[in-house]
């Protein structure tokens, strides 16, 4: 507060007690007289009294607007043997009391360290957030998140507490356990923040984008994407994090091949067509699609994105924000993308192709001189075309305004710095000569046997897991005359299959994601521990 503020307040405080008829006490003051022993701090913060001043015979109680008549007569009772008085405080002079007779505990914010035994941690971690209010709780653990690289905070009800994980590498990991009560405050912070009900039983989407600065005067950033839905011990949230670096968001940084990255840059050179980056949530679509969009922006495009929500802000691209939970959800994101191609962009991203309606226009954007960069839920390349068979069917010119299906997993980057090389076992050589049968024959196999080198992770102090962030295992499959050629037998009553769209490819001589992963862990960028976590086979 304000020196002003607080004259006003004490101004404010006089002119009450005038009212009232009581004495007016000032503690607007540097040098309080701090009277000890006459009342212990749970009665003063209980009656809303404090000891002004005192001596053998005297005793002066300042008392506040919201001190009770039972609270004074209490005192007078209980101290018979002295004259007492009292004189009208105002709130601030009160805590600013309080804060003498009761300092607040300092508190050292320890970061948070993830290892294999995480007992100790959780329980250093715990007594932090035990102590904090509810904004602190949640900059506290948003600041830990980012300079652990955690992409997601999960706060999890179970029967009897409430655990927090942060998701590290793809991989959750405990940090720190809440009692109900405790778990109630940080919940209505939440909620607050995010605009969020607790006290809904349909699962909620919500975003928190502020400044926090916490105790020990850390301003944290707090930018996230809520998620909630109802569990039988209570609300569970996950909150996304997000890196609001443009920079960060660059085709160099993604871990491309150089055949890979050429395909990219080839394809989103051009002027027209779809080009869809497909896999489950969590599997690094949007990072991707965000580091095509920074590479294509520049003063001589106009790009604008459709999104639900605005994930990343990017400085020259027009971004509009489009709200799935209203009423009639499906055709406000219909009309606005068809507003959007009136307004004459050269680049157009959607955050996701969620439906037949939204394929069509997309597919229709990229025919008539649009470059349409999408995102599209679907286990691989080959099933994201399948799903699309039955827009295809109603117009066989959309076949030709695909132009690049990327599919991606997110798996594990062994640090260079901590790994070793060895010699597969008998179930390893299995596992590998899986992978081996899954790649396409048109694709250069390597060879297994006894004397293949992999690469495992050195567990050590600095570096307890032995990897460093992540990269993708990848599909790219280009619009080749002969996927063309499975996809129109559409048109003549042909049921359009994944495995005919992965034969094809293979004609084709495209790799696929076992392919990929193989060759990641024969590398020694991975495991194959990692690759078979992400990968059936």
């Amino acid at each position: 507060m304000s020196q002003d503020a607080r004259q006003d307040e004490e101004q404010s405080t006089l002119r009450r007690a005038q009212v009232l008829g009581l004495d007016y006490y000032d503690t607007n003051i540097d040098n309080k007289n701090i009277i000890q022993n006459i009342l212990t701090n749970d009665e003063m913060y209980q009656f809303r009294i404090v000891p002004l001043v005192a001596d053998q015979s005297n005793i002066l109680f300042g008392i506040t607007t919201v001190t009770s008549q039972n609270s004074i007569k209490y005192i007078k009772e209980h101290f018979l043997d002295q004259r007492i008085s009292f004189a009208l405080i105002s709130d601030s002079g009160f805590k600013d009391y309080m804060k003498i007779f009761d300092p607040p505990k300092q508190i050292v914010y320890k970061d948070i360290s993830i290892s294999e035994d995480q007992k100790e941690t959780v329980s250093q971690i715990s007594d932090i957030l035990n102590q904090v209010n509810a904004d602190d709780m949640l900059a506290y653990l948003v600041s830990q998140a980012h300079k652990l690289n955690a992409s997601d905070i999960h706060i999890e009800t179970q029967r009897n507490e409430v655990r927090i994980r942060f998701r590290i590498d793809g991989v959750l990991h405990i940090v720190a356990k809440l009692s109900f009560d405790k778990y109630r405050i940080l919940v209505s912070a939440v909620a607050s923040a995010a605009n969020i009900s607790t006290s809904s039983n349909e699962p909620q989407q919500g975003h928190i984008s502020q400044k926090v600065q916490m105790a020990d005067h850390t301003e944290v950033d707090v930018n996230l994407r809520i998620e909630t839905v109802l569990t039988v011990n209570g609300m569970d949230i996950v909150m996304r994090l997000f890196n609001m670096y443009q920079s960060m968001y660059n085709l160099d940084k993604l871990g491309l091949s150089d055949d890979e990255r050429r395909i990219v840059d080839d394809i989103i050179a051009k002027p027209t067509g779809l080009v869809m980056v497909v896999g489950p949530t969590g599997s690094g679509k949007t990072t991707t699609l965000y580091s095509m969009l920074n590479q294509l922006n520049n003063d001589q495009r106009k790009i604008i994105t459709v999104e639900d929500p605005v994930e990343y802000q990017f400085e020259g691209v027009t971004q509009m924000s489009i709200d799935s939970k209203g009423e009639h959800n499906d055709s406000n994101f219909i009309d606005r993308l068809k507003a959007v191609l009136r307004i004459d962009p050269d680049v157009i991203m959607i955050g996701e192709i969620r439906d037949e309606d939204t394929a069509k226009t997309a597919l229709q954007a990229a025919l008539t001189g649009h470059l349409v960069l999408a995102t599209f839920h679907a286990d691989s390349a080959s099933a994201a075309i399948t799903r699309l068979g039955s827009v295809i069917e109603e117009n066989s010119l959309f076949i030709s305004a695909i132009r690049l299906i990327m599919a991606q997993r997110l798996v594990r980057k062994l640090d260079d710095n901590f790994k070793e090389s060895y010699m597969p076992d008998q179930a390893e050589l299995d596992m590998l000569n899986r992978l081996l049968q899954k790649m396409p024959d048109s694709i250069s196999k390597p060879e297994i046997n006894e004397s293949t080198t992999l690469y495992r992770p050195v567990v050590n102090e600095k570096n307890p897991f032995g990897y460093n962030g992540q990269i993708a295992i990848r599909e790219q499959y280009l619009m080749t005359d002969e996927i063309k050629k499975v996809i129109s037998d559409v048109h003549q009553s042909k049921v359009i299959s994944t495995d005919s769209i992965n034969e094809a490819a293979d004609r084709s001589g495209l790799n696929n994601m076992y392919g990929d992963g193989l060759n990641k862990v024969l590398s020694g960028l991975t495991t194959l521990t990692e690759v078979a976590r992400v990968l059936d086979f």
